[in-house]
């Protein structure tokens, strides 16, 4: 069930920038996950009953953006760059360097669910590759020592 909380949230959302309660789909699932941390089938059911479309509408949205998770992700997202220029500038040494430094692969969260690695196409960052993500900050020249303090900035 959205609480009061999301559905005030929404409508204002709604209100300020939308025609239609439609055209909010994506803001209000980043709200609900926000809230929550990620959108269950049960939220996904709940959302779009809200917004007057059938889950699957909803759904086929939320599949489309990479940062709509629809399973749980660690508290800190490691989103890894694998573009063409990324894998020139030593992408594969640097996903085996995270992938044995966190003790997961791609896809996975650690145990104690600090952090989840998934891959993204392109940060846009070419020249400064590697570069990866945590969160929404972008961290660029990718090395194994800049790896481990950023790490260290995130608990």
């Amino acid at each position: 069930m959205l609480t009061e909380e999301m559905k005030q949230e929404i409508e204002s959302y709604i209100l300020d920038h939308c025609p239609n309660r439609r055209g909010a789909c994506i803001e209000a699932m980043m709200i609900v996950q926000r809230h929550r941390g990620w959108l269950s089938d049960q939220s996904m059911r709940d959302l779009a009953g809200f917004l007057e479309m059938s889950p699957d509408e909803l759904d086929g949205v939320a599949t489309f953006y990479n940062h709509l998770f629809r399973k749980p992700v660690g508290r800190h997202v490691i989103w890894i760059c694998d573009s063409v220029t990324c894998w020139v500038m030593g992408y594969e040494a640097m996903l085996e360097y995270v992938q044995t430094r966190l003790g997961i692969k791609l896809g996975e969260t650690t145990p104690d669910g600090r952090f989840t690695l998934l891959p993204i196409q392109c940060l846009g960052a070419c020249h400064h590759a590697p570069a990866f993500m945590i969160d929404n900050d972008l961290h660029e020249d990718l090395t194994p020592q800049r790896f481990d303090e950023i790490l260290a900035d995130y608990k």
